[in-house]
């Protein structure tokens, strides 16, 4: 099986726009759609043919350059079975456990409740990719729109078992914010300090925070280290289930 290849660039003020390439077959997905000018300026800078658009949620930030695209390449659109009358060209839905071939390349549909109530992200187990959009970001998870924290923790739950080594590209550049709260709930955590100061340094630079990895997450980020005794300490939580300790981190996060 070849190597997909991955190209990254930003979109609009601070989302992330992905596209995934196989070599052999030409077949290159888009995931999410968030403008459209970067997305045909990516394919153009690579000498790639859009044929598929990967939907994780209906925003209007990821989903707004559907239609065009659609119009101008006559791609496939995939996205969650949950939210497909507001998911614009939709083509193909899937659900919680599907498998489908991209290219020969198996892709998982995770279903990830929390932002939106349909939320999917899409895991390639054979190439350690995880595509999750808004549900888990570089040191934080999505705002909580249409469903509450426990159904939100059980879906950070399902990415957090994947191989520590996935490679996770998310939807939008948060990381600078998320460093800076992170550290008032763990403070005491050096894998997190060493990593805030360098996202300082990236962010001061230009570059990307894009890949993480499940492993570091679950290292660093307050939002899947509800079990750590420093974060219930600082919360007064010390006996509280994971999911209460994550809804207090994320009120928190909400009010940063």
């Amino acid at each position: 099986m070849t190597e997909l290849a991955i190209e990254l660039f930003r979109c609009r003020s601070d989302n992330y726009g992905v596209l995934m390439h196989d070599p052999v077959s030409g077949r290159t997905a888009s995931i999410d759609a968030p403008e459209e000018a970067p997305i045909l300026a990516a394919l153009e800078r690579r000498g790639w043919h859009l044929t598929d658009i990967f939907t994780t949620h209906h925003h209007p930030d990821h989903v707004e350059a559907n239609l065009a695209l659609k119009a101008a390449f006559g791609i496939t659109i995939t996205g969650p079975v949950n939210e497909k009358d507001r998911i614009p060209g939709i083509d193909r839905t899937v659900g919680d456990g599907d498998r489908f071939d991209f290219a020969g390349h198996p892709v998982d549909v995770i279903e990830t409740p929390g932002h939106t109530a349909g939320h999917v992200c899409y895991h390639l187990p054979q190439d350690g990719l995880l595509f999750s959009a808004d549900t888990l970001f570089a040191l934080g998870c999505g705002r909580l729109f249409e469903r509450p924290a426990r159904d939100m923790w059980t879906s950070l739950a399902k990415l957090a078992a994947l191989p520590d080594e996935t490679k996770v590209y998310f939807g939008h550049e948060y990381s600078l914010s998320n460093a800076r709260f992170a550290l008032t709930i763990e403070p005491g955590n050096q894998a997190l300090v060493d990593r805030a100061a360098a996202i300082e340094s990236a962010v001061s630079q230009g570059n990307f925070t894009a890949p993480t990895t499940i492993g570091l997450e679950k290292a660093t980020s307050p939002f899947l280290r509800p079990q750590s005794g420093e974060i219930r300490t600082l919360l007064g939580m010390e006996t509280a289930e994971d999911w209460e300790v994550f809804a207090e981190v994320r009120a928190r996060k909400d009010r940063f």
